[in-house]
């Protein structure tokens, strides 16, 4: 095996430790690292292992995710920013599992994407990062709309952003900026879910009532409404409401409540709306996919016979 200088030896740990364990080629030889020596740290049964082509880890073991991370930026070169999946995933937003890291490059860089890095040219590089360590990442709306200009399904986009949202991770005028300034091609299934979700629509689930009440032929509900007593007192926010029939839906699910304690305040909410003459109908997702014309049946019956309410006022979203 080479030797390095122990000025060399320092740099090279330093520059490790700044990385999480991750090299490029060509920075391990400035370093002080020789050919022979990188070849040897490569061998079988020795210290160092290869990522990608050129990326090495210098560590034994399964390398992490942010070390695959790591290296996806190495890859890319300076100035590379992850987007899409992983970065959706460190911002804590539902988004869909991917093998592939996203990362933004210049438009005029001209490198080819390579084992689980997918590299996106771009004229739109972003002008304020998420920074975790070395890592950088799209802030939420970009890695939202990144995201959804590569998905086929509207409920998943939808789900996405409605949970980008209900998280306060970004805002409805965020993503409207993102999807104006991105490309068009890709777009059309982002601009309906976020239009949705400007409407009000909070989760896949929501959207998926809402989908199912658009080819019924019923009046369409407003969504997410604010329901108060005449004397200001709050009484409710149902998921979908009839305001001319005092019909309200709620999509109850622990799937779409984030512990036991927020479903327990749905259960109490229900009993509020229930309490002040309100008809009530609780669905869960599955009923709403797997028995649509159950559903349907039931709210049509319900609207039949529902009164307008004398004493709730209504504040929509």
């Amino acid at each position: 095996m080479g030797v390095t200088t122990r000025a060399g030896d320092d740099a090279l740990r330093q520059l490790l430790s700044q990385q999480l364990d991750v090299i490029t080629r060509r920075q391990a030889l400035v370093a002080g690292v020789t050919a022979s020596s990188l070849r040897h740290r490569l061998g079988p049964g020795n210290s160092w292992q290869s990522l990608i082509p050129g990326v090495y880890l210098a560590a034994t073991g399964t390398p992490t995710i942010i070390q695959h991370q790591m290296a996806a930026m190495l890859y890319a070169g300076g100035g590379g920013v992850i987007t899409g999946p992983a970065a959706l995933q460190q911002h804590r937003i539902r988004g869909p599992v991917a093998d592939l890291i996203d990362v933004l490059i210049p438009a005029s860089r001209r490198r080819q994407d390579v084992a689980f890095v997918r590299l996106h040219r771009t004229t739109r590089m972003p002008k304020r990062i998420w920074r975790l360590g070395p890592l950088y990442y799209a802030l939420p709306a970009r890695a939202v709309a990144d995201t959804a200009r590569g998905l086929t399904s509207l409920r998943d986009v939808r789900a996405m952003v409605a949970d980008a949202v209900q998280r306060s991770a970004c805002t409805v005028p965020d993503l409207s900026a993102e999807l104006n300034a991105g490309p068009s091609v890709g777009s059309k299934l982002f601009r309906e879910a976020l239009t949705d979700v400007a409407d009000g629509i909070h989760s896949a689930a929501e959207g998926d009532l809402k989908d199912l009440l658009a080819k019924s032929g019923l009046p369409m509900p407003l969504f997410n409404a604010s329901l108060y007593d005449d004397d200001g007192t709050f009484i409710a926010r149902p998921d979908a409401w009839w305001p001319d029939r005092g019909v309200a839906v709620e999509v109850d699910s622990h799937e779409w409540h984030l512990s036991p304690h927020d479903h327990t305040r749905t259960l109490e909410r229900q009993r509020r709306m229930a309490k002040r003459g309100i008809l009530m109908l609780p669905f869960t997702p599955r009923e709403i996919r797997t028995q649509p014309a159950k559903v349907l049946a039931a709210i049509r019956e319900a609207l039949e016979t529902g009164r307008r309410p004398q004493d709730i006022r209504t504040e929509a979203e």
